[in-house]
């Protein structure tokens, strides 16, 4: 379980899901080390059921884990997590814009916003003053 409090360092990139590519398989969220990601359910109605995976990004600190199992230096193959490559590292200060875009569908976006959108300016302007 990850610490509660605030952050003594904000991390040079975080982790951001593409929703559109994400299945809601929860490979990602099995390997987090901090336990910073969770699955989003929307039922649509008729046209069944939306899931993705989202990053809390207050928790997140930029390990790439969900990206690719780190492996040793002399070992050429890279082991990817998200069989669909919805996962990319952002730089902290572009993560707002990020998130915005692929973040999820566009009216989970606006009644979330403060949360997502909002959360990630917040950590881009500490890692700019640091």
């Amino acid at each position: 379980m990850a610490k509660a409090g605030p952050r003594k360092k904000v991390p040079k990139e975080l982790a951001v899901i593409n929703a559109d590519n994400c299945t809601g398989c929860e490979s990602c969220l099995e390997v987090c080390p901090v336990d910073c990601i969770t699955l989003n359910q929307r039922d649509f109605g008729v046209r069944g059921v939306q899931a993705w995976c989202e990053i809390d990004l207050e928790r997140c600190v930029g390990c790439e884990v969900c990206v690719h199992i780190p492996q040793k230096k002399s070992n050429p193959y890279e082991l990817t997590v998200c069989p669909w490559d919805a996962i990319e590292m952002v730089p902290t200060e572009m993560v707002a814009q990020v998130v915005a875009q692929i973040g999820g569908p566009p009216e989970y976006i606006r009644d979330n916003w403060d949360r997502l959108v909002g959360t990630a300016q917040h950590l881009a302007e500490l890692r700019a003053g640091a």
